[in-house]
């Protein structure tokens, strides 16, 4: 199984309705997309957001990577976003990850994406752990 975790932060509030209907767009493209395990969403304060997917391969995970509406998006986010990160592994099990685990595994191994207008946090790769609450996650799969 390959773990997907991205983490990123929509830099202008005026960004989000179209990064929200992108979003949405991509998650429901991953809940069908062949070889996807499980997808789930996570929002947090100040404009912050995680996804967190499982596959059954990583061919599979290219392969909707690439796709539309989720390729297209990913150019989107250079101008949208001014944090942006994420991580991949390979496991055994399908055991999906807590988010403390996809938020380890970040800072551990993770890469910064490229940004047209990245923070000083962004360039200094300080991610602050997730904040989890009942409401703030979204399992689409």
């Amino acid at each position: 199984m390959v773990v997907s975790i991205t983490r990123m932060r929509i830099r202008r509030w005026w960004f989000l309705p179209a990064f929200f209907l992108t979003s949405l767009r991509a998650a429901r493209q991953a809940a069908r997309a062949e070889g996807n395990v499980a997808t789930s969403l996570l929002r947090e304060r100040h404009r912050v957001f995680w996804t967190r997917t499982l596959w059954a391969s990583e061919d599979a995970m290219k392969t909707f990577m690439h796709a539309t509406p989720h390729g297209p998006a990913m150019r989107k986010l250079l101008d949208w976003a001014d944090e942006a990160s994420l991580v991949h592994w390979t496991q055994d099990t399908s055991d999906v990850p807590s988010w403390e685990e996809a938020h380890r595994r970040l800072q551990q191994s993770g890469r910064l994406s490229k940004l047209n207008y990245p923070s000083e946090a962004h360039n200094a790769f300080r991610v602050p752990p997730p904040v989890v609450t009942a409401t703030s996650q979204t399992h689409v799969k």
